[in-house]
């Protein structure tokens, strides 16, 4: 009887250091709590029976080591006024771009190694329009696919607000046809803020 207790005592101590090896390198699960991500992800739902309050995410957690984020990704990281608390948001501009602030007058360039990250939902987001741009540390990983419930499996999808970012540099970010599209369109707004920098 000691032999298959034994045995079954390493198989559940290698399965446990494989499971955390994995949620530490590879990526791990988060549940979506609160509004500020809808529509693209949702905190509960009213029809369908589930313990879990909202919809289940991957993120994955191999970018996070060299920071190869695009502009338009959902991001984990830790709040900038919280360390204790996750949280999920759209990176909306990487380190040299221009930000264009919903609702205001404001232009903002991202400092080298910060990024601007903001929620779907504006109305009932606490982003970087009130804690300002943050560290590039605090980012833990790329949301890649919604998990839960079984309605809503899929990916999340990459989306950059129209004409809200001025790209200048384009080197921290994974370039698409698309990406590098609306960078060129762009292009020329960026130079002129610039311009207006140096005067």
């Amino acid at each position: 009887m000691a032999e298959p207790l034994w045995f079954l005592a390493k198989r559940s101590a290698a399965a446990a250091m494989i499971c955390i090896t994995f949620t530490d390198i590879v990526g791990n699960f988060a549940t979506i709590q609160g509004n500020s991500m809808q529509p693209t992800l949702q905190q509960g739902h009213k029809d369908f029976i589930s313990l879990l309050k909202g919809d289940v995410v991957f993120y994955e957690k191999i970018s996070a080591p060299a920071y190869k984020y695009c502009r338009g990704d959902v991001v984990v990281l830790r709040s900038p006024t919280d360390p204790d608390q996750l949280m999920v948001k759209r990176l909306i501009a990487m380190q040299g771009d221009w930000v264009n602030v919903p609702g205001s007058h404001e232009i903002h360039q991202i400092p080298k190694g910060r990024c601007w990250v903001e929620g779907d939902n504006g109305n009932l987001s606490l982003d970087s329009r009130n804690f300002g741009p943050i560290p590039l540390g605090l980012v833990k990983g790329r949301v890649t696919i919604k998990v839960w419930p079984p309605h809503r499996i899929g990916r999340v999808e990459r989306v950059l607000p129209e004409g809200q970012v001025m790209f200048t540099d384009m080197h921290s970010c994974v370039i698409t046809r698309s990406c590098l599209e609306y960078t060129f369109r762009l292009g020329e707004r960026a130079s002129y803020y610039q311009g207006l920098a140096a005067s």
